[in-house]
This record gives structure tokens, C-alpha cells and sequence, in this order.
């Protein structure tokens, strides 16, 4: 398997491809001065999930990170599409408001996190620009574009996150940081926003890409850099190791935040990966480390082999066991894609565990195709588990297989058939077997389109509580997309809404409409 985390170190620019049996994935100073009274917006806004412009209806934000932008290639996009019908807005470092300037190969809008930063009941969006070059090629940065009661732009300006002495990151920029590569935000149980910046092309000391994240709370200018030899807030699990690319896969609930670390070394075995959990609670402004898990371990199922990829994707939810009266606990699904089973080279697979509030952890499922009663069966290169998007829809109840679902992206699937690398998504329920309420999709079968080869279907998952986001940047153009799934849809079931270049106000033509989606 090839991965981000095992590609030749910053010799190419070139970061999403799929040939038969391998797998290459792709893996802009500080804005201030409302022109709007904090105050005012806030009493206009609606506290509603992914709402932009504070009318309580959902919005939706569609990455391009491929598309080209005043001439320059892979400058990178985001479509952004008002709910209930209130219009479009395209966003790119070209657009009047948006710092800096389109440039090859930026790859604006490669990863989104939408979150309340400023606490005015309109969401935020959060851009990550992984590639940008600033003091140095690809350091990447990640920009904050905040809603208002007029939409996007239409309050303060834009804030910016970037390395460097006298940025809000600290330290200094360096060739292929990639800041900006993953992002999650959200509100933490205490009641602060939060942001986690993946940086994990990050050089600790003289050691090459052993990767970083930052934490930033509650809309703060500044923020701590955090790696596998930090010890502020106690020690974070690991050793920092070449090529560990700690914090290319970031996921959080409001008690716990987890990071990946796909290129992690078990001893020998190399690109084995692991994850390391973390509680909100801040020591001297650094989040504090729980626990870390990888299959090296006793209490975790499987053996450490060699491009596992342990960690590669990750998905977290609240979790409430019956007879607890409030939620302090989180469930956390993580993908294995490079797993091999008895003699299927890369099939995949994906293991969930039940964090507690104290950190400690029990492993709770192992999900792969041939689980029984799940949908199709394991096949070399399917890469079950590249994506995963999970949700729980009733985090104040208990947590049961209706409320927490996950989905889990197979890009891989059909690798030897008719269509190589179709791709397709599981459904699974993330409490009970996995089997017992889940439902497959694919490209001509619930994912509109004709099935073809390299659509890649499932390397793009976004959650919401309304329903699961499928984008279909690959393949043949006509069918680029992204369509809404109902969490409970069966297996080949249609989607409740399409969104497509040239439709509801959405400019035609694209490169890679949907690779990123939120």
C-alpha cells in the first residue's frame, strides 16, 4: 500500500492517484476588527450546526482542492451553498476579502472544519491550505472565515494560523510542514470552540516528518505546538520517529480528541501506525494526553505489520452507556486500510473502542467485509476503512445502533473486476453487530452515476447529524458530485439531495468537486 505517509518525501506534487494494487491518496498576519457588533450578529445568529448566516438553516461547504483558479493550477476552491435556497459562494484565495493570492499547487480548501469559533451562534469555517508556500514551499497554512448574520465575509475578517516567529503557530515555517493537512473543531464539554491543526510534515529537532498538531481554544491568536515528545501537559504516546506523520488524521467529541499517527514504527515494523487520545482539559495551554493505541498492544486485536496503516482514518462520537445520566464518554473508529487478512494483501479493516472520560479504553468492535452478515467480502486492495464519517444523533441518549452509525469508505473495492476501483461506502451501526443494520453503496447502486473505473467512491465522508455526505470528485466528470444519504438509508438506497457543478447556482466545471466536504 502507498499513503500519504509512505510517499517519497516531497519529490512530487502530484498527491491523488489510484493504480491497480496501489493506493496514493492526497493526502495565507492575523485578521481582526469586526465590522459588525459582536453583539448584534449574535442575537441575529442561530446557534444551528453548519449555518453560515445564522437563518437556522443548514449550509453545506464543498472543496475543490484540485481546481484551477486564475490560471494556476490546483489553486484550489470552496463552493459554498447557502440552505433553503439563499444562494452561492465561491471561495479562493482570489475571492475580495481572502488573503493572499492563487497560487500552483496550494490546494485550497484540502481539508474543512466547520465550528462556532467566536461564540455569535454563526458557524466558521476553517480552510486548510496544506501546500501554500510561505517563507518555504508547502508549509502550509489554515485560514478562519467567519459567518455573520449576511453570510461569509460579511462580519470579521479573516483570521490566519501559519508557523513562523511571529505568527500565531510560533516557531518557524519549514519545507512540506503541510499545516493545514487535517482539521477538526468544534465546542469542548467546558463550553470553548476549539480547533486541531494537523501539521504532520512537522521536523522535530533534526528528525524528518514525524509530524505535529496545535490546539487552538476558543478563538485564540496563539497556539501550542503538540508532538510525540512534548511532556507539558504529560507525555504524549510515542516516540517522534521519521515518517510517523503525527496528525495526518484529527477527530474529537466534546470530552475526547484523537490523533492519528499512520506512519508510526512498532519496533521494526514500519508504517504499523497508531492514535493518540487527548482530553480537552488544558495544563499550561497544552491538551492533556489519555492514552495511545496500536496493535502492539495486549488489549487490541490484531498483529503490527508492516504498512497496516493503524490510524490512517478516524471517526469519534459521543458515547452514553445505559443507566449513565450524562455523556462523558466517546466511541472512536479507527482505520486500518493496509490490513491484511490471511492471505488478502490490503483488504482492510476497522476497529472501534469505548474511551472513558478518565482515558481509559476497551475495544468494542473489529469490522471487516467478511464480518458476518456485512455486506460483500474482502478482496486484495479494497482498503476498507481509507474514510471513515461517523455520527450520533442522539448524544443525550443512551447510545445504541440506531443513534451512532459509522460509514466507511472502501475506495479500493472491485480492484480486480469489471470497474478497478469503483470504490463504495459500508453503513454500519457502531454499538451491536455490524451486521445487523448495515447497508452498502456504490456508484449505480444508491450513488448516482454508472459504475466506472477509478471513481474512488468513499474516499470522500462528511457527517451531520441530517445525514452522511458522499463526494465523488473522480471518475467520469458527468457524474462528479455529492449527494446526502439518510443515516438509516438500506443498501442501495437514494440519496435526498445532489449537489453537482452547474446546478442551484453551483458555477459548471470542476476538477475534484467534493474531495472535501462539510
Amino acid at each position: 500500500m502507498t499513503s500519504p505517509t509512505r510517499r517519497p518525501r516531497r519529490t512530487t506534487r502530484r498527491r491523488t492517484a489510484l493504480a491497480a494494487g496501489a493506493l496514493v491518496l492526497t493526502a495565507s498576519a492575523l485578521g481582526a476588527g469586526p465590522v459588525t457588533p459582536a453583539a448584534a450578529v449574535a442575537a441575529a445568529c442561530s446557534g444551528v450546526e453548519s449555518d453560515f448566516n445564522g437563518d437556522g438553516i443548514r449550509d453545506t461547504a464543498i472543496a475543490d482542492p484540485e481546481a484551477t483558479v486564475n490560471g494556476k493550477t490546483r489553486a484550489g476552491l470552496v463552493h459554498i451553498v447557502y440552505g433553503g435556497g439563499k444562494g452561492t459562494l465561491q471561495l479562493s484565495q482570489e475571492t475580495a476579502g481572502v488573503p493572499g493570492g492563487a497560487e500552483n499547487e496550494d490546494q485550497y480548501g484540502f481539508a474543512l472544519a466547520v465550528y462556532d469559533a467566536d461564540a455569535d451562534g454563526c458557524s466558521d469555517l476553517a480552510v486548510g491550505i496544506p501546500y501554500e508556500d510561505l517563507e518555504t514551499p508547502d508549509a502550509g497554512l489554515v485560514q478562519i472565515i467567519y459567518g455573520s448574520a449576511t453570510g461569509l465575509l460579511g462580519g470579521r475578517a479573516v483570521r490566519e494560523h501559519k508557523q513562523g516567529a511571529t505568527h500565531s503557530l510560533g516557531g518557524g515555517d519549514e519545507t512540506g510542514d503541510w499545516t493545514g493537512y487535517a482539521l477538526a473543531a468544534g465546542k469542548a464539554a467546558g463550553g470553548s470552540s476549539y480547533l486541531l491543526i494537523g501539521a504532520p510534515g512537522e521536523d522535530i529537532g533534526t528528525v524528518p516528518d514525524t509530524g505535529a498538531f496545535f490546539y487552538v481554544s476558543a478563538d485564540a491568536t496563539t497556539a501550542h505546538g503538540n508532538h510525540q515528545d512534548t511532556e507539558t501537559a504529560g507525555a504524549v504516546p510515542g516516540v517522534a520517529e521519521t515518517d510517523d506523520r503525527f496528525g495526518s488524521t484529527l477527530v474529537a467529541t466534546p470530552t475526547h480528541f484523537a490523533v492519528g499517527t499512520p506512519g508510526e514504527a512498532l519496533g521494526t515494523t514500519t508504517f504499523a501506525g497508531g492514535v493518540a487520545v487527548f482530553s480537552h482539559t488544558l495544563v499550561s495551554g497544552y491538551p492533556k494526553p489519555l492514552v495511545g493505541l496500536a496493535q502492539d498492544q495486549d488489549a487490541i486485536a490484531g498483529n503490527e505489520e508492516v504498512g497496516d496503516g493503524f490510524g490512517t482514518a478516524l471517526a469519534m462520537v459521543p458515547y452514553r452507556p445505559s443507566g449513565a445520566t450524562s455523556t462523558t464518554e466517546s466511541l472512536l473508529a479507527v482505520g486500518v486500510p493496509g490490513e491484511d487478512l490471511k492471505s488478502v494483501v490490503d483488504a482492510g479493516a476497522v476497529q472501534i473502542f469505548r474511551i472513558t472520560a478518565s482515558g481509559s479504553f476497551t475495544e468494542t468492535q473489529w469490522i471487516e467485509q467478511d464480518t458476518a452478515d456485512v455486506e460483500q467480502a474482502s478482496e486484495a486492495g479494497d482498503f476498507f476503512g481509507q474514510r471513515l464519517a461517523a455520527v450520533n444523533t442522539a448524544p443525550g441518549s443512551t447510545s445504541s445502533g440506531t443513534n451512532t452509525r459509522l460509514a466507511i469508505g472502501v475506495p479500493g473495492e472491485e480492484s480486480a473486476e469489471e470497474h478497478p476501483e469503483k470504490g463504495g461506502v459500508h453503513i454500519v451501526p457502531m454499538v451491536g453487530a455490524p451486521g445487523a443494520s448495515d447497508a452498502w453503496i456504490d456508484p449505480g447502486w444508491g450513488i448516482p452515476g454508472a459504475p466506472a473505473s477509478t471513481q474512488l467512491a468513499g474516499l470522500s465522508l462528511a457527517a451531520s447529524p441530517g445525514g452522511l455526505y458522499v463526494g465523488m470528485p473522480y471518475g467520469p466528470a458527468a457524474d462528479h458530485g455529492v449527494h446526502l444519504f439518510p443515516w438509516g438509508t438500506a443498501g442501495g438506497g437514494a440519496p435526498t439531495k445532489t449537489f453537482k457543478p452547474g446546478w442551484d447556482g453551483i458555477p459548471a466545471g470542476d476538477t475534484a468537486f467534493g474531495a472535501a466536504v462539510r
